[in-house]
């Protein structure tokens, strides 16, 4: 069956807390898995949430920073230690090339999976599969960091009605959908499109281009929100969002379902980050993110 859902392991920024382990987040795309940022305890996390190393397909890594990273020399040896039957591939700023191999070689282990590694070192498309597009762009951070961005492609939903008053059912729906003409009926007569889904992950980061670019008319987008808005210096001094930059960028950008995390450790009221999204404007589906929730990608647009 398929399945797209966010799985969080982790939410905490910088040091993790009693309720808040640092950064971890699987994404399940149908039959797929992508693992953002493992931050150190992510494979505990994983198994308290009930995700095995064979889920993951991909991982994502923004930058190099120790809540975002920490966790990936245990994840890759896991999935050596559990033969993964799969190839998993490894997305990471490149200028960081040297902090990934001391993790992924920080202690001795058979490695029996094919690990490819695809450093990112430019916006653009980094994979292109029948499920979706991956895509990165630069955002703004004291060391070098990449957001990421799943396209789904747009594809054509078939009309039943349409169909129905042309007389189409049957092999025939197969057979348009395949020739683009039946019996002199164009495919477009009888279809319209459908959007593919969008899902977008943006972590530490200054208010930027990239993050706008990022977000622009995503289903989902989970995003950090380190700061309260009073707290707007410290944001910007240490390359953060607060819950209203955050809140903007999701408003501004047309999202759907907006999801905060990567909370400071100052912060003991999460319904303040609510608060402060819908001061800002931001109307549309919210989650402020906690250890081990799931949540579902929002159903296509019909």
């Amino acid at each position: 069956m398929s399945v797209r859902e966010l799985v969080v392991l982790g939410t905490a920024s910088q040091v993790p807390t009693r309720h808040r382990n640092h950064n971890g987040y699987l994404l399940r795309w149908d039959g797929e898995g992508i693992l953002f940022d493992p931050g150190e305890g992510t494979q505990r996390q994983m198994l308290r949430a009930g995700v095995a190393a064979h889920d993951i397909n991909r991982i994502c890594v923004t930058h190099f920073h120790g809540d975002h990273a920490l966790g990936l020399a245990g994840v890759i040896q896991r999935i050596n230690l559990d033969q993964v039957p799969h190839p998993v591939t490894a997305h990471f700023p490149a200028s960081g090339q040297h902090f990934f191999d001391r993790l992924r070689y920080s202690t001795a282990y058979r490695e029996s999976v094919e690990l490819t590694e695809a450093p990112v070192s430019a916006d653009g498309v980094l994979a292109t599969t029948g499920a979706y597009t991956l895509d990165s762009h630069r955002l703004s951070h004291p060391v070098e960091s990449y957001g990421y961005r799943l396209t789904e492609p747009d594809r054509l939903r078939m009309l039943p009605d349409r169909l129905a008053e042309h007389g189409i059912g049957g092999p025939d729906v197969g057979r348009i959908q395949r020739d683009g003409v039946l019996r002199g009926i164009p495919l477009e007569e009888v279809s319209e499109p459908r959007r593919g889904q969008r899902f977008a992950f943006v972590m530490d980061t200054r208010l930027c281009d990239g993050a706008f670019a990022l977000a622009e008319g995503c289903d989902m987008l989970v995003i950090e929100s380190t700061f309260l808005d009073e707290d707007g210096r410290l944001a910007a001094d240490h390359g953060h969002l607060t819950a209203g930059q955050a809140a903007r960028v999701a408003k501004e950008s047309g999202v759907r379902h907006l999801v905060l995390t990567h909370f400071s450790q100052r912060y003991t009221d999460p319904e303040a980050f609510e608060r402060q999204v819908r001061a800002a404007g931001f109307e549309g589906e919210l989650t402020i993110a906690q250890d081990l929730i799931r949540v579902p990608v929002p159903t296509r647009h019909t």
